[in-house]
């Protein structure tokens, strides 16, 4: 398929707007740095995703590909070279003015630039970093950029390129080498890996020359993350969450990101999603991969080969707790920070707050509410100066049974989303919805 060199720039900008939609980049920036004399724009680590779709999708980013032309025939992607789509690509200087222009009419704070690989890894590579080199020392933009780094290309292309973004990324697409030989049978294990680690140990080299030299510029300050597609291979929730903790601990990732298959292709090998997207199986994958990075649960405590699967009715911090009641009640005057923690309904701030306040004097339920425990799930599991909120069972079954009537609204929620699409920079807040025969929303 060749590219369309006629194109003006805004029909290219719907093109590799929307080809951009299934890379998941809502997230915190990850960086602190403030705007200087000479440059436009600075990243705030309090995060740059601050204004959502309907879908919850974040579009404070200009998020396109640099081209959506790709040599690779994955058969889970719209833009597979076997597709018979428009092609087209931006040429550096298009990206450059284009990003400087949405920002100066406050559309955007940064730049998500990824890209389908034209010609071959090292053109491809070189075309992203010759946009960040223009689109910083040229242009003078100093807010915050997330790159994807493309599998294969020269390792010096990539270490040139980090230099330049805040955050990099390199999709894993899916969790076994299996899946992959299956549905993207030009890409391998190893090409992914390959520079994930490369990126991981400049990171790690640039903290100390920072330390020694302050003047060394800063090589991904926002760390690198990656993104699993849910649902369009076999494998199970157990095995997800090992690869994503294996991620963690062996290339020192940011986020792992969970992105639900959507078929946009007619192929055999792709699986019939009846009831649409596993919006739900995302959701319950993100839930489990915050408990991993923040509350300290390993994998095999959230799942085994012989439980594979999350509950879809309930949350994996409390399904957790309903199968380790011999844990329970905990006395919250008493407890530690590492066991408050794997109370449902509290989250770490609140836990951070009732270590703090209980220094000066002994909390009751009415001071853990004002403290934003969730009382209505915590409740269950907890105890204030030796006693419970009300008269509870400590059994399953009973605990359950309140549990999951709390949980179906927002299984509802999740389950029947509005909408899959990605809000465009080009849609009306207003969004319509229709049906199809089928009782799907499109």
């Amino acid at each position: 398929m060749l590219i369309q060199e006629s194109l003006s720039v805004q029909e290219k900008l719907e093109i590799l707007s929307d080809a951009a939609k299934y890379d998941v980049a809502c997230t915190s920036s990850g960086v602190d740095r403030k705007g200087k004399a000479g440059t436009i724009g600075n990243a705030s680590k309090a995060g740059i995703c601050h204004s959502f779709s309907a879908d919850g999708r974040c579009i404070s980013l200009l998020k396109i590909l640099f081209t959506n032309q790709c040599i690779y025939d994955c058969k889970y992607c719209i833009n597979r070279s076997s597709n018979d789509v428009v092609r087209t690509a931006f040429t550096p200087e298009e990206v450059c003015q284009l990003t400087i222009q949405f920002y100066r009419r406050n559309y955007i704070e940064g730049l998500f630039l990824s890209s389908g690989v034209l010609t071959s890894a090292d053109y491809t590579m070189d075309l992203i970093y010759q946009t960040l080199k223009k689109l910083r020392e040229e242009y003078h933009f100093h807010g915050y950029i997330h790159v994807k780094a493309i599998p294969g290309a020269d390792p010096l292309l990539i270490e040139k390129t980090g230099f330049l973004a805040d955050r990099m990324s390199i999709n894993l697409e899916l969790p076994t080498a299996e899946g992959l030989k299956k549905l993207a049978p030009g890409k391998n294990r190893d090409k992914i890996l390959k520079p994930m680690k490369q990126i991981q140990n400049g990171i790690v080299t640039n903290r100390f020359e920072l330390m020694e030299y302050k003047k060394t510029p800063a090589f991904v300050p926002a760390g690198q993350s990656t993104q699993m597609i849910v649902g369009a291979t076999p494998e199970n929730d157990y095995q997800m969450m090992m690869v994503a903790e294996a991620l963690y601990k062996n290339y020192d990732l940011k986020r792992v990101f969970y992105s639900a298959f959507v078929p946009v292709n007619q192929d055999s090998s792709l699986p019939a999603l009846p009831g649409g997207p596993p919006l739900l199986r995302e959701h319950r994958l993100y839930q489990a991969d915050w408990l991993m990075r923040f509350y300290g649960f390993q994998a095999q405590e959230l799942l085994s080969e012989d439980r594979p699967n999350f509950n879809v009715l309930l949350d994996p911090k409390c399904d957790w707790a309903l199968r380790h009641l011999e844990q329970f009640p905990v006395e919250v005057n008493r407890a530690d920070y590492f066991t408050l923690l794997r109370v449902p309904g509290m989250g770490v701030k609140s836990v951070k707050r009732i270590i703090a306040a209980r220094r000066s004097g002994i909390l009751d339920f009415e001071a853990l509410k004002k403290m934003g425990v969730v009382l209505k799930r915590a409740h269950y599991f907890i105890t204030c100066s030796g006693r419970m909120m009300y008269p509870v069972k400590i059994e399953e079954d009973y605990i359950s049974r309140h549990l999951v009537g709390e949980e179906r609204r927002s299984v509802w929620d999740i389950s029947s989303a509005n909408t899959y699409r990605q809000l465009s920079l080009f849609d009306d807040t207003s969004l319509s919805t229709q049906v199809n025969s089928g009782g799907i929303v499109v």
